[in-house]
């Protein structure tokens, strides 16, 4: 797919009429770009009515060897030219029903309140292929409520990694923890498939060494319920304890 038919495609995704001013809270981010260290990981200002990136941070020089004012000058359009041509239609297509599922599933009010994952390799000025997982938070909406600026997030990850191409939409909760609403493989049809969204949220909070009783209260759920969520999780994945789920979930973190 060439760059100009990807121009189309993602303007369609994302065709919207308002430009919010944004100026004060993305001068914030901005600051504290200043005392975060270097590691693998850096963040971008999106604007996808403009094709732009607002701000570019520090860290991405160190992570893909490239100068960031490319990336400022040449845009979106920039950076499309540098994901992997195989990975070029599933984004879209993760995107596309990322939107979709957004302006059909959730309401208003808590479109604010959506993070939102996807992953695709990207060639880095050494002309090597790495995976990068993007985390967009939307921090503008236009009249419609359709998130057109965000803060995103990038984690570099060696090539010799191998992904799928997946997408996640998660809303935070009252709890303040988030609760995954959406999940698709654009790469492959796979086993974990069949574990539910919800199993999602189990399998990750499992992760950070959470109890069945502190789960359920994240949740809104019952400890019980959790954990027929984790024996209906061990059984999906053909699996025979909690300790051996981590050590598959480490493995394959696709899943989540």
């Amino acid at each position: 797919m060439i760059i100009k038919d990807i121009k189309l495609v993602y303007q369609d995704i994302f065709k919207s009429y308002d430009n919010p001013s944004l100026e004060k809270h993305i001068q914030k981010i901005i600051e504290l770009d200043a005392y975060w260290p270097y590691n693998s990981t850096f963040f971008c200002i999106t604007n996808t009515q403009e094709l732009s990136f607002e701000y570019v941070s520090k860290n991405m020089g160190s992570c893909l060897g490239i100068d960031k004012k490319e990336l400022l000058n040449g845009g979106m359009r920039y950076f499309w030219g540098r994901i992997h041509p195989d990975d070029i239609e599933p984004w879209l297509a993760a995107l596309n029903d990322l939107m979709r599922f957004t302006m059909d599933s959730i309401s208003q009010n808590d479109r604010v309140k959506m993070s939102y994952t996807w992953n695709y390799r990207f060639k880095n000025a050494q002309d090597k292929y790495l995976n990068i997982i993007q985390n967009t938070t939307p921090l503008g909406l236009d009249a419609d409520s359709k998130p057109i600026i965000g803060l995103a997030h990038y984690t570099v990850l060696d090539s010799n990694v191998k992904l799928d191409v997946t997408a996640s939409a998660k809303l935070l909760n009252d709890n303040g923890e988030y609760e995954t609403k959406y999940f698709n493989n654009f790469s492959q049809k796979l086993l974990t498939e069949g574990v539910s969204n919800r199993e999602r949220d189990v399998i990750r909070l499992l992760l950070l060494n959470k109890s069945s009783k502190e789960i359920g209260e994240l949740l809104n759920i019952s400890s019980h319920t959790v954990d027929t969520h984790r024996r209906n999780i061990l059984r999906k994945l053909q699996l025979s304890s909690t300790g051996e789920l981590m050590a598959h979930i480490k493995t394959h973190g696709t899943i989540i």
